[in-house]
């Protein structure tokens, strides 16, 4: 099957070589033969979207369209708020919930003309690492179906990878983009922390959260990226002067990277738990980055081994107050018959919630007790600060840091359900850069891992420089044909 890249299929809608009905129509019968065996889609409003496509032929008809991009359709992660349509972030407690409005990242796609595609599954309020705790389905991999696609955002990844939408907006709070990105063998953005409004986004962690795209390549987050940002009054935490300009960044890339400067942290390469065949793959790319003139740089991260114990603890704290509002009383599930008000408190919460967000709720909770705030979640933010001041050392050497995305190439359905803090392990490479504010992406090597399954190369950049990360990532993808 070939993958069109959004200016592909821009230009295609717009000679008529084919019409956005033709497309969604398409995409929409790929989603009926794969999607069975995938699980890639919680729900595909067909009626709308055939809806959305004709409008859009009719404005391009007319001479009226709304963008470059008019009658695209782009898929999106459940935790996203879409007007008129389940928003249930993979969760029975939210099951019933028809959001009353768009997010703010959806009403810029609509904008734009383009076509938000169906609602894909993740690991419930993105909690998770493999689209194994969805309260539906797990998601299969798509390049093995006895593997997960990773997580949270697992559904997007798998969309995009079996090509059954030509791009997905996903959400990243320690990696939820990044990794399943990886393990999918496709690209992943999560851009700096306010660039993209959160206004509509369900909040696990809300100063870690940050919506990104999910593509095919490197070019298509970029249009992806400048279609959402930008400063959002409804979002307290976004950026002012924050629109981005990522296309125009990959327009006339250089042959080579003389010039530039990547940092090696040898941290990330000296932990235990990272696959040989992963590591190799990731040499292979530093090696072609040499080729490419970059100068590599060893750079020290001297805190890493403490970032996923600080992570899982500010961000199950976050989410014990956010997840606080789901109560069985304002909307979502009720239970049955309840004796009192404890009761519907209690038994909605207990019946709606998976395993996986009963343990971070419980995590949270304890970790914001009376006689524990300080020695905990005090302590995990006194270790941000350090983790901040860590990187900004490190680029100071630097333009960007290379690492792979995850230790592993995707592990099989069930390896890991039984064990929390194997999964959790799943990022270890990706969660300092959500505590640090700062950019990053992963894209796939040029050489496979174990089984010939995808290896996620992560680069990271400082706060602000998504422009800069993606004109070397594209670099390195158009010279590598990653």
């Amino acid at each position: 099957m070939t993958k069109p890249t959004l200016a592909e299929l821009a230009k295609n809608l717009d000679t008529g070589h084919v019409s956005s009905v033709e497309l969604s129509s398409a995409l929409l019968d790929k989603i009926d033969s794969l999607d069975g065996d995938i699980g890639a889609f919680l729900r595909v409003d067909r009626a709308n979207i055939e809806r959305y496509a004709k409008e859009s032929d009719e404005r391009r008809a007319a001479g009226k369209t709304l963008s470059t991009w008019d009658g695209i359709p782009i898929a999106i992660k459940d935790n996203i708020a879409v007007k008129n349509q389940h928003c249930s972030c993979a969760s029975k407690i939210l099951e019933s919930f028809i959001s009353p409005y768009n997010a703010t990242v959806v009403e810029r796609l609509k904008n734009a003309g383009m076509i938000p595609f169906g609602r894909v599954n993740m690991d419930e309020f993105a909690m998770g690492s493999s689209c194994e705790n969805s309260g539906f389905n797990p998601t299969r991999n798509p390049r093995s179906l006895d593997r997960v696609p990773g997580g949270s955002s697992g559904g997007a990844a798998a969309a995009v990878a079996a090509e059954m939408a030509p791009a997905a907006l996903g959400s990243d709070t320690g990696g939820s983009i990044r990794q399943p990105a990886a393990f999918c063998g496709v690209v992943g953005v999560k851009p700096t922390y306010g660039r993209i409004s959160r206004f509509g986004l369900v909040a696990f962690a809300s100063s870690l959260d940050q919506i990104g795209p999910l593509t095919n390549n490197v070019e298509d987050s970029a249009v992806l990226l400048d279609i959402i940002s930008g400063h959002d009054p409804k979002d307290s935490t976004s950026l002012k002067n924050s629109a981005t300009s990522c296309a125009n960044a990959l327009e006339d890339l250089p042959s080579d990277l003389k010039g530039i400067r990547i940092g090696i942290p040898k941290e990330y390469f000296e932990m235990e738990g990272l696959d040989a065949d992963v590591g190799a793959s990731i040499q292979d790319a530093i090696d072609a980055f040499k080729r490419l003139g970059a100068e590599m740089v060893d750079v020290s991260l001297p805190h890493a081994r403490y970032a996923v114990a600080a992570y899982y603890v500010i961000a199950t704290a976050e989410a014990s107050a956010n997840l606080a509002r789901f109560d069985g009383v304002r909307y979502g599930l009720r239970a049955a018959n309840p004796e009192d008000i404890m009761d519907v408190y209690l038994r909605s919460r207990g019946e709606g919630f998976g395993e996986e967000v009963k343990r971070r709720i419980l995590l949270g909770t304890f970790v914001l007790s009376s006689g524990y705030h300080d020695a905990y979640y005090l302590r995990a933010q006194k270790a941000r600060t350090l983790f901040r001041q860590d990187f900004d050392t490190a680029f100071e050497r630097c333009d960007i840091m290379l690492s792979p995305t995850s230790p592993t190439v995707a592990f099989k359905l069930g390896d890991r359900t039984d064990d929390p803090l194997k999964m959790y392990l799943a990022d270890v490479f990706t969660i300092a850069v959500n505590l640090t504010g700062g950019c990053a992406l992963s894209l796939p090597t040029p050489t496979p891992g174990a089984d010939g399954l995808p290896v996620g190369l992560q680069l990271m950049a400082p706060p602000m420089q998504d422009e800069a990360l993606l004109r070397i990532a594209g670099t390195f993808e158009m010279a590598t044909n990653a």
